[in-house]
């Protein structure tokens, strides 16, 4: 990953934080790290609020609230795209063309967005079908 923009699908932070996740707990943890020092991370603002749902209600073992609040304020170091009303609009096109789900959709063009050359997730497959981009299930 060296020297790509990296966007983040909710699930790889999810695993990097969920202890219970076996192999995806450290492969994803491994991935955020490596993105932390490379500086290289990106996410959005619907990736935060779902990785904050997920991890405090979810999770076998969920994360006390205000520890789960400080790992989101954390990440908002990374560079954040904000999902704003065209965006929804491009995300529903997206989903319309591609057969995606909405919520895919919207990850996908905010990676779109950012000029993300790689998104990590563990529940898209791969594709090369977004203006250029890569999509990698790497989970």
């Amino acid at each position: 990953m060296t020297g790509a923009r990296v966007f983040v699908d909710t699930n790889v932070l999810v695993y990097a934080h969920d202890l219970s996740a076996g192999p995806k707990h450290h492969r994803a943890k491994e991935i955020v790290l490596e993105l932390w020092n490379e500086r290289s991370g990106v996410l959005s603002t619907q990736v935060l609020q779902e990785f904050y749902v997920v991890v405090t209600k979810k999770i076998p073992r969920p994360l006390d609230p205000r520890r789960a609040r400080e790992i989101v304020e954390s990440l908002l170091y990374w560079d954040v795209v904000v999902n704003d009303g065209e965006a929804v609009l491009e995300a529903i096109d997206l989903s319309d063309r591609y057969k995606l789900s909405f919520w895919d959709a919207l990850v996908v063009q905010a990676a779109v967005r950012t000029g993300a050359e790689v998104v990590l997730s563990g529940d898209l497959t791969y594709f090369t079908d977004f203006a250029g981009q890569v999509y990698l299930s790497v989970i």
